[in-house]
Order: C-alpha cells, then structure tokens, then sequence
C-alpha cells in the first residue's frame, strides 16, 4: 500500500463527474456530493450494489447516472448483493471468461437507517467472512428518505418526526463497531474537506478485504437549512470536533484532522432548524453544554492517549 498519495493539493482532485447531473436528489444534498466525489476517486470500474435509502432517488429505471454497473436491493441485504457479484466475478475470473483488467470495485452505498440499523447484522457477517468490498455510508442522521424519523445515527437533541421534542439517546458508534471487528479499513470522511476524503478512497482502494467509509452528509430537507449552507455546515461539523475526521487501520486509530482551536458546537448547532428548539424560545444551556461536554471529553482522550 502506497502511503504517497497523488492528491497532494486540491488542483489534483479529480473532475471526471463520473456522477450524472439531472437526478431527483433534495438540493443540496451532502450525501450526493460524498457519492461524487467517492467515484470519481474510484473510477467506472465499480459496481455500487445500493440499499434502499435516499440515493433510491438517483435512478429510475431503467436508468441510473452512473456510468457504471448498479444493482439495487432492500434496506438490510445490500451486504448480501455485495458477496453474490463479488463470488460471480471471482468466478468469472477463475475460469477465464473476464481478465483481471475487467474486474470490478464492489461498493456497497447505503444510507444511516441500513448501516445503523436493520443492515448491521449482513454487514457484520459479511467483514466476519472477509468480503472483499467497500461499504460507503452516507449518514444524514435519520431515516431521510422516508421523512427524517429518528435513526440509530440521530444525534442527542436533534429534533426529528418521531422524536419532535429532540431526540435523547446517544449516537450509535458505527466507527467503532466496525474496528471491533478487525476488517483492513475503517475511516470518517464529509464532502466539505474533499482532500481528506480523496485520499482516504484513494488509500481504501488500494486494499483487499471489508473497509468501510463512513461519510457525514448534511441534509437541507431532514436537518432543516438553507441548501446553500450545505458546505458551510460541513466544515463546522469538523472545525467543531462533532464529527471527527480519523482512520482505523492495524488496530491503530489515527486523526487526520485535529481541529484546533475547537470551534463551540453551538455554531454547528444553531445554522439547523433541528437544534432550533434548544435556542428558541428559550435557550435550553443544559443540552448545549452536554453536547459540548461529549465533544471535549472525546478531544481530551484523544490527547491524553497522544501523551
């Protein structure tokens, strides 16, 4: 595995659009921008196998914007699809009706409601058997395609359709699921800082087994903001600490970003209508200075495990 990546400035990043325009995806759409720029990094040599979910939007059949191979499935058996086409290709391979040069990168692409939730147990079993694939997340933080109902990715105090009061559990950590289970690759990447996502595909790419991706994807419609605001929001999610940019690789967690100084998490907060309740009409200081509290708890044991 090469450690000098070609994506040295941001001149370097690629513009093959491989992502066709013209789809039916919300305005704005931070999961969409991953998706672009995810495969633009990867090249048409890959397949998506795509769980129900909000990129459900990108195709009408017959028709996909990828320039490539796409084959859909239900919410919690994309993992499933991934080992068939995978096995098929192998297959191929082994009895010599398609060269190495034909083969493909297996990408399965699901929202937060699949990788949180009803998909995990196909996940789990698909890196405990060594599948040779990459798994793309695109996590908007609720059920958004179906109207933002609280998923295992909503986050404390967010106010979604079915917790209208803000939502009062903690946010499922899929990063560290996913490293407890050992696989080659494991890393957090958003749209906003497309160096550090370029080079964690290009570094993903470059290995064999399960890695997965897991992207932060603002939502206009589900977090309630202005679709222009889109970047803005992810920058902050990583200047604030909230969603920190980091890898897994060899047991060994490594931050590619470590914000400093640390924006407070109020200024995230506070551009998304589903955090409006914890400011108006009065602000709410217990649940704003419990968020901050979790995200300096998380950056203090980061430095002391640097000590």
């Amino acid at each position: 595995m090469s450690t000098i990546s070609r994506f040295a400035r941001m001149k370097d990043l690629p513009s093959a659009h491989l992502l066709g325009a013209g789809t039916a995806m919300c305005a704005g759409c931070g999961g969409l921008e991953a998706v672009k720029e995810v495969y633009d990094v990867l090249g048409k040599k890959t397949v998506f196998v795509n769980a129900a979910g909000c990129m459900t939007l990108t195709a009408v059949y017959p028709f996909t914007p990828f320039q490539g191979s796409w084959l859909y499935t239900a919410m919690a058996s994309a993992p499933a699809g991934a080992q068939g086409v995978r096995d098929a290709l192998d297959i191929l391979k082994a009895k010599g009706r398609i060269s190495d040069d034909d083969d493909l990168d297996v990408v399965v692409l699901t929202g937060d409601g699949s990788a949180y939730g009803m998909g995990l147990s196909a996940t789990s079993g698909a890196i405990e058997r060594g599948l040779d694939f990459l798994y793309l997340c695109y996590d908007n933080e609720g059920y958004g395609n179906t109207g933002q109902q609280t998923s295992g990715a909503t986050p404390l105090g967010a106010r979604t359709s079915t917790n209208t009061l803000g939502f009062t559990g903690d946010k499922k950590d899929l990063f560290s699921i996913w490293a407890a289970h050992d696989p080659a690759y494991v890393a957090t990447v958003i749209a906003a800082e497309p160096l550090d996502l370029a080079r964690k595909i290009e570094k993903a790419a470059s290995m064999k087994g399960p890695r997965l991706i897991l992207a932060l994807s603002p939502c206009p419609t589900g977090w309630d903001y202005d679709p222009k605001d889109t970047v803005e929001i992810g920058k902050l999610a990583v200047k604030t600490g909230i969603w920190p940019l980091k890898e897994y690789v060899d047991g060994r967690v490594t931050h590619t970003r470590i914000p400093h100084p640390r924006v407070p998490v109020e200024e995230y907060l506070k551009l998304q209508g589903r955090f409006k309740h914890l400011f108006t009409p009065k602000r709410d200081n217990f649940t704003i200075a419990d968020i901050q509290a979790r995200v300096d708890a998380y950056w203090a044991e980061v430095e002391n495990d640097k000590g």
